[in-house]
């Protein structure tokens, strides 16, 4: 069965037509609004709605920031054709549309400066790492993953490892996670020293004068 609900928010009215199958079907998910309203975005941005369902979370960033592109991806390909009905009746341009799992259908030379996601966190983990191991790669750096859930330890801990560190903000019943993907060190190189016998060769002067 279709439905059909508006959106009013930030001085934005948006229209969405949706499908009984499909994700929060009747009205904007609590947890998704939580994550928006922790997102960031310019015109110069390119921003990503992955695991998108019928577009919600992306319908509403393009209207807020007026990226530069918006590319929506899923799983289920009726989540997508949903995705484009709503871009369309809202007035999004700039946007692309993918099926497929996880980041597996969008070009591999696309790289993102922010990541929204709502993931399926009934399910078991396996979903919600390829989620944040692909948002990783595909992040350019100083791009950040959004990412809502109910629970909080393994994701934590997950975006931890990945990232290298995450915040997080608790929001209604939900947890919002905000990873930036930071740039690399550089590796210090080692210290060339001595070997012990060289050491007690030339005695204690000479290696002092080495390593300055």
């Amino acid at each position: 069965m279709e439905n059909r609900f508006t959106y009013e928010k930030e001085g934005m009215q948006l229209s969405f037509v949706t499908e009984d199958s499909l994700f929060s079907p009747r009205h904007a998910d609590l947890g998704t609004e939580s994550m928006l309203s922790l997102a960031e975005a310019g015109e110069e941005d390119i921003i990503l709605d992955l695991g998108c369902g019928y577009g919600f979370a992306g319908v509403f960033c393009y209207r807020k920031f007026s990226p530069a592109k918006l590319v929506f991806t899923d799983v289920d390909e009726l989540a997508v054709r949903y995705a484009e009905k709503n871009a369309l009746m809202n007035g999004v341009e700039r946007a692309e549309f993918y099926v497929g799992d996880s980041l597996s259908a969008i070009p591999a030379d696309l790289e993102f400066s922010m990541i929204l996601s709502n993931p399926p966190y009934h399910t078991d983990f396996s979903i919600a790492k390829r989620f944040i191991s692909g948002s990783f790669q595909r992040l350019k750096t100083g791009g950040r993953l959004l990412m809502v859930t109910k629970r909080r330890e393994w994701y934590e801990n997950r975006l931890r490892t990945v990232f290298g560190g995450v915040k997080v903000r608790e929001a209604e019943d939900y947890y919002v996670f905000i990873a930036e993907k930071r740039e690399k060190r550089p590796e210090r190189p080692a210290e060339k020293t001595m070997s012990k016998k060289l050491q007690r060769k030339y005695g204690k002067s000479a290696v002092h004068k080495k390593n300055k």
